[in-house]
């Protein structure tokens, strides 16, 4: 039998996303969770044949969180479904063990080709993502700040540019204040750069929040 694991904050989310999925896979059991522990706790009691799974939820990183789904089932495929701009994750999403990425503004058809395609073990990714990846080949030199920075040091610096105290990020990723200090500090090492307003000026210039 297919099942398929949904994880994502919002209700109304979820509940389009069953109706598309059950109109798609009929004998599918569709099962949901709310947050990315409950993802993860999900995911430790059984296999699933495909986890369509948003990237900011509450708790821990997104990204960590799949890292974490392909530790327990490194061939379970794990499809992501984010608000953000692809240009922004997409690349992370895959490096970090993800099958796919969607833009939540995704045609519901693209959805449902999405699953179809990581089901039969394949990689889902864009033309516009396949050809950003072809063309990062080679030109390491030549890669935005952003694109230096660790997983985890990217959503600090996200986070950070968006206005959110250190504070306010330690108590959502569950780390210390003195961590996330840390991080603010690798950040603005690897960038050059000397203040969170550096920080968000550059994330606006780049498209980042």
């Amino acid at each position: 039998m297919l099942k398929i694991l949904i994880a994502d904050d919002h209700a109304i989310v979820r509940r389009g996303l069953r109706n598309l999925l059950q109109e798609a896979f009929p004998a599918a059991e569709i099962t949901e969770a709310t947050d990315a522990e409950e993802l993860v706790q999900k995911a430790m009691l059984q296999t699933w044949s495909v986890v369509i799974t948003d990237l900011a939820m509450p708790g821990r990183s997104g990204l960590e969180s799949i890292q974490q789904l392909k530790q327990l089932h490194p061939r379970m495929p794990v499809l992501v479904l984010s608000m953000y701009p692809e240009e922004q994750y997409a690349i992370r999403v895959l490096r970090s063990g993800a099958s796919g990425y969607l833009n939540k503004e995704s045609a519901p058809d693209e959805l449902v080709n999405a699953v179809h395609r990581v089901l039969a073990g394949k990689k889902y990714i864009t033309a516009s993502i396949a050809e950003k990846m072809a063309s990062s080949l080679g030109q390491d030199t030549d890669k935005p700040l952003h694109e230096q920075l660790s997983d985890r040091e990217f959503e600090v610096l996200k986070l950070l540019a968006a206005g959110k105290a250190v504070s306010d990020i330690a108590q959502m990723f569950h780390l210390s204040v003195t961590t996330i200090s840390t991080y603010r500090s690798r950040i603005l090492t690897k960038m050059n750069m000397k203040s969170n307003a550096d920080l968000t000026q550059y994330a606006i210039a780049n498209g980042l929040i």
